[in-house]
This record gives C-alpha cells, sequence and structure tokens, in this order.
C-alpha cells in the first residue's frame, strides 16, 4: 500500500512538474545614462517589460542627471536647496555615509573640480590641467560638512557648492532595476549599466551568473588584457578606472577621478580596481575611493573595514612597468580559474 501511494505521489510530482511553464532567458539592452544597459532574466512570463525599465532610466534621470536641465539635482545646484525626492535622498544620503567611511575621499560636493578637469556636463574654458588659483577657488567650495539635511530638505551652508552624484547614481540604478525585477516575482537575474552590474539567482545553465573582467597577461607592460571570469552569487560590482575618461599631458595620463581633498585628476599608477560588494550601489560608492587609496592602503583598508562588505581586486603598473594585480583575500572566492 505504501508502495501504490508513493508511486502516486511521485507520479503526480512528476504531472505538475511537467505543467508548470518552462523558464525562458529573456534580455533587454539599449542606451541610458550616457552609456548601455543590459538586462537578463529567467521567466516563465514573456511579458514585455520595455516600458518600465524605460520608466525606472526616466524616473531616475529626473532626480539625480547632470544632464538633464530640470533635473532635481539641476535645481539643487542652481539654488542650494531643495526638496528631495526618493532617489535623490538615498542617493545623497549613502554619500554622506561613504564620505564619512572613507574620511572624505568621497565627496558628491566635487562637481566644480570635476568641471575644472574637463569631465563636467559643460566643458571648460581650457584645456589640460586647470591654474592652481581655480583648482584652490574649486576646493574652497568642496566638502559634505556643507550639505545639511533636515527631513527630505537638502541645503548648503555655503554659497556655489554643487553637487556631482555620477559617482553612485549608477550602482543605484542598477539596484533599483534589480528590486523591480524581483517585485515581478523573478528570481534569476543579471542587470549590467555601463558595467557595474548586480546579480541573482542562477543563469540558462542553472550556474552562478559570471561576468567577464579584464586582466592583465603575463609580462604585460602595455595592457593587452585577456579574459577572465568572476561569480557573482546574489551580489554587485562596480570597477574605477582610468581608461574610460582622460586626457594625456606630457606622459602623465589624468583620470575623470577627482581627489576631492588635493582637488587633483587621477594620476597613480593604478589601471583599475573591481570592487565587489552585497550590491551594486555600495560596491560604487567604493570603488572611486579605492582607487584613490592605491593599491597597499586601498587592500588594507577592505580588510580592516569586514563592515562594508567589500572584495577588492586591482591592476596596476610596478615599478618596472610591468602590469600586475593584487587582491584582498576574499576576493578570489569570487574567480574562475
Amino acid at each position: 500500500m505504501k508502495k501504490i501511494l508513493l508511486s502516486g505521489l511521485l507520479l503526480l510530482s512528476l504531472t505538475t512538474y511537467a505543467q508548470q511553464p518552462k523558464s525562458k532567458l529573456m534580455a533587454y539592452e539599449g542606451k541610458a545614462q550616457g552609456t548601455y544597459y543590459i538586462i537578463k532574466y529567467l521567466s516563465a512570463d514573456t511579458t514585455n517589460i520595455q516600458h518600465s525599465i524605460d520608466s525606472i532610466f526616466n524616473v531616475i534621470d529626473e532626480s539625480l542627471s547632470l544632464y538633464l536641465p530640470g533635473s532635481a539635482i539641476n535645481r539643487f545646484n542652481n539654488s542650494g536647496e531643495i526638496e528631495m525626492d526618493e532617489h535623490m535622498k538615498i542617493v545623497v544620503e549613502k554619500a554622506l555615509f561613504a564620505n564619512r567611511a572613507t574620511k572624505g575621499l568621497f565627496d558628491i560636493t566635487v562637481e566644480p573640480l570635476v568641471y575644472l578637469w574637463g569631465f563636467g556636463v559643460h566643458k571648460p574654458t581650457f584645456k589640460g590641467i586647470p591654474p592652481k588659483d581655480s583648482i584652490n577657488y574649486a576646493l574652497a567650495h568642496t566638502g559634505s560638512r556643507y550639505l545639511k539635511i533636515t527631513g527630505n530638505k537638502l541645503v548648503t551652508t555655503k554659497k556655489n557648492v554643487r553637487i556631482d552624484c555620477n559617482g553612485i547614481a549608477q550602482g543605484y540604478t542598477v539596484d533599483v532595476l534589480g528590486r523591480y525585477l524581483g517585485q515581478l516575482g523573478i528570481e534569476n537575474y543579471l542587470v549590467d549599466v555601463g558595467g557595474e552590474l548586480c546579480a541573482k539567482g542562477y543563469n540558462v545553465q542553472h550556474k552562478t551568473w559570471s561576468i567577464g573582467i579584464e586582466r592583465p597577461s603575463p609580462g604585460d607592460t602595455t595592457y593587452e588584457p585577456i579574459q577572465g571570469l568572476v561569480r557573482l552569487p546574489d551580489k554587485g560590482i562596480a570597477t574605477s578606472g582610468n581608461y574610460r575618461r582622460f586626457f594625456d599631458q606630457g606622459k602623465t595620463r589624468f583620470a575623470h577621478t577627482i581627489n576631492p581633498q588635493t582637488g587633483i585628476a587621477l594620476h597613480n599608477n593604478i589601471i583599475s580596481v573591481t570592487v565587489i560588494a552585497a550590491d551594486c550601489f555600495t560596491a560604487d560608492a567604493f570603488d572611486n575611493p579605492l582607487i584613490l587609496m592605491g593599491v597597499k592602503k586601498g587592500i588594507q583598508f577592505v580588510e580592516q573595514h569586514p563592515e562594508y562588505g567589500l572584495a577588492a581586486m586591482y591592476i596596476y603598473k610596478d615599478g618596472d612597468g610591468l602590469i600586475k594585480e593584487a587582491f584582498s583575500n576574499n576576493f578570489k572566492q569570487y574567480m574562475e580559474e
């Protein structure tokens, strides 16, 4: 009797499984926030969600885009105060947290410095290294200590302080898109906005989602990278480097990451730093400060602050010009050999 009952239950289970709709790989890609996006997920529901994806980008742009004249961030920069919407408040509060955590190496009030170095929305009137007096003037108006939040209201306590959230907003957008997919009941997805990513669950091969990263070839001096793979088990990842936006003056390359304490654009020996965290928002908040810290201090920071849940990989040039890589102790667990 037991065998008959078990056989019946097994048959019912197999029949139920066979009747379940099969998940399909869905993919959307396009342009947004000045870059590309790719969204992949597994779902039995093949309803087109392109309109919703576009709406999410549009709403965040209306809040945080420096390229949109009427955005909330531009209204704040023009007036010095604003009643923040939900997106702006979350991003600004996270930025202030990262500012405290990195002792000022992450600072959204770098907008005047970003403009001076030619990496802002509007190009400056000159090219190359800005004059020292211009840098000093911008530095005098840089510092998160000049920002004050009361309820939903953000104000500056010093005139001409302006903010730029581009160093963190993209990671936030990635997580917002991921949460939207979760609200649809989607448990397996990968979201990529301009190289900042978050992943959850499994891909179509029922393996943890993997992404490609560039790694140096042995003995490389020109940085002709080979492809490596990183597994993302319900994590976010962000990369900062000197290969996206930069200019060369003499033998020095100046990248778009600005040190808010010195006012100088990044020009060290680091090619890139890749950061893995519990979410892309956090990874994006720490990648710029870690590249400014340098390899040794950056890895020390990651390992001395486990409360932030960070893992980091650096690609850099050593004293002989060889391109090498260095990892925090917990990064290699995500790499495929």
